[in-house]
């Protein structure tokens, strides 16, 4: 997390000489302090290379100058003897080509270091690699539950690597602080912004402030209680130095009431009766005085003439300055949509009402035949229109059913035009089957003449002389 100077605006004394410490950042939440030796004028946010910690040079981000250094280094403790590493220069640019090749390499790098020591069968997790700026070392930063051996580890990925190599091992909390998330919250996660030190949280935190012992809900990204517990838990140790420790039951001329929940803010406490569903609100000096009236073998008649009156704010409905006219602040204005258009399919699917005619021939169909011939030669003659009646009955489908009937059409002119069509159809089809029917008594007539012929005598007269 970047600290404010708020000293950097101020006017310091002609004859101030300014901190030779600083403090530079690096990769994830490490900063360290070093001597500028040389007086170089730095600006928070510029890159510098510093004297690395075994050799070579490292490239880091100036974090903080002047006197807040000083009160940084109290604040962790660090003496000014200790402080030796010094400042070289400001980073140039080849400084800072080389600087990111080496951090392009550290993910590769990672999975690498994986997966010898997947191969060693060794039972530690590596969780980040971090290059020197001068590219000449890495560190390697694991998580393990005990010791490990890694020392063949060590000789294949310095062959492997030809870098030299350093193991580091880190706790689950700083491994998330490290890599870095979001927390339940919504905001990234405090070890990997601002929090530096982890003090040691316990589930008695979360008892003092009435949360539920629920590991899935108080545990973290890290697999560890979460560091917010402790933030309020001062205030909650000094907010419960006047309600009771060990609550008791009350015992009252009605019967004995129980406790039932605590608001340590407001000092009031819930006591409930057996078989009753009222909660009664008491001061918490009132449980103290009804406690030690017990204690005394006194018993007060009933709690309920004692509760506290809660005062319950009214929720006041804001008024609008403009007309909803669209629906927009409906919860269910897109429900209303489908239920209407189901609405008008089912006015779709209706049968036929009122003086429309209905259409219940069907273009194409045949119409039925006449059942002898007398009745189609008067078809032939007419054209195959005497006789006929406008429309043709219903006839069963497929299934046995009756013929369905169409919907209705909107439109008179549509409904006059296709009905014609029918019409024409159904005369065409009676004609045609007129004809079929002449044909059938035509053929007799022949074959009847045919044999009158055959049996006629002949009128040739015969040959006498022979």
């Amino acid at each position: 997390m970047e600290v404010y100077d708020w000293l950097s605006n101020l006017d310091m004394p002609s004859n101030y000489r300014p901190f030779q410490v600083i403090e530079v950042k690096f990769k994830g939440a490490r900063k360290e302090f070093y001597i500028n030796t040389d007086n170089i004028y730095l600006e928070i946010g510029e890159l510098i290379a510093v004297e690395g910690s075994t050799g070579g040079y490292d490239i880091g981000h100036v974090s903080l100058t002047g006197e807040l250094v000083r009160t940084q280094m109290k604040r962790r403790k660090t003496p000014l003897d200790q402080v030796t590493r010094k400042v070289y220069r400001k980073a140039t640019e080849a400084d800072v080509d080389k600087w990111k090749l080496a951090k392009d390499l550290e993910w590769e790098t990672m999975h690498k270091a994986r997966t010898l020591a997947l191969d060693l069968r060794l039972s530690m997790k590596i969780s980040d690699v971090d290059y020197q700026g001068d590219k000449t070392k890495a560190t390697f930063f694991y998580t393990a539950e005990g010791r490990v051996d890694f020392r063949e580890l060590i000789k294949k990925m310095a062959e492997t690597f030809r870098i030299r190599i350093e193991m580091r091992q880190i706790g689950m909390r700083q491994e998330a602080g490290r890599l870095g998330g979001i927390g339940s919250c919504g905001r990234e996660l405090c070890c990997s912004t601002w929090l530096t030190n982890f003090k040691t949280v316990s589930t008695a935190a979360a008892r003092y402030q009435n949360l539920s012992l629920n590991t899935l809900k108080l545990a973290g990204q890290c697999g560890k209680l979460k560091c917010c517990l402790n933030y309020e838990l001062d205030t909650y140790l000094d907010a419960l130095k006047d309600i009771p420790d060990r609550i008791e039951n009350l015992h009252t001329e009605v019967g004995t009431a129980r406790h039932q929940k605590t608001d340590i803010f407001k000092k009031l406490m819930w006591f409930s009766y057996p078989n009753q569903e009222d909660w009664i609100p008491l001061k918490v000096d009132r449980v103290k005085e009804i406690m030690a009236m017990n204690k005394k073998g006194q018993k007060p008649s009933n709690l309920k003439d004692e509760a506290v009156e809660l005062v319950t704010t009214a929720v006041i409905e804001k008024a609008h300055d403009y007309e909803n006219v669209v629906g927009q602040d409906s919860l269910t204005r897109l429900d209303e949509k489908p239920r209407n258009k189901n609405n008008r399919n089912n006015n779709r699917n209706k049968p036929n009402q009122g003086n429309r005619p209905e259409r219940n021939v069907k273009a194409g169909q045949p119409a039925a035949k006449q059942p002898s011939q007398q009745s189609a030669k008067p078809a032939q003659g007419n054209g195959g229109r005497q006789g006929q009646p406008n429309q043709k009955p219903a006839q069963p489908n497929n299934r046995g059913g009756q013929q369905r009937e169409k919907p209705v059409q909107a439109n008179q002119n549509t409904e006059n035009r296709k009905t014609q069509e029918v019409k024409n159809t159904v005369d065409g089809a009676a004609s045609s089957d007129g004809e079929e029917a002449k044909a059938p008594s035509s053929n007799r007539n022949n074959r009847n003449r045919n044999n009158r012929r055959r049996n006629k005598p002949s009128d040739k007269p015969k040959n006498e002389g022979n």
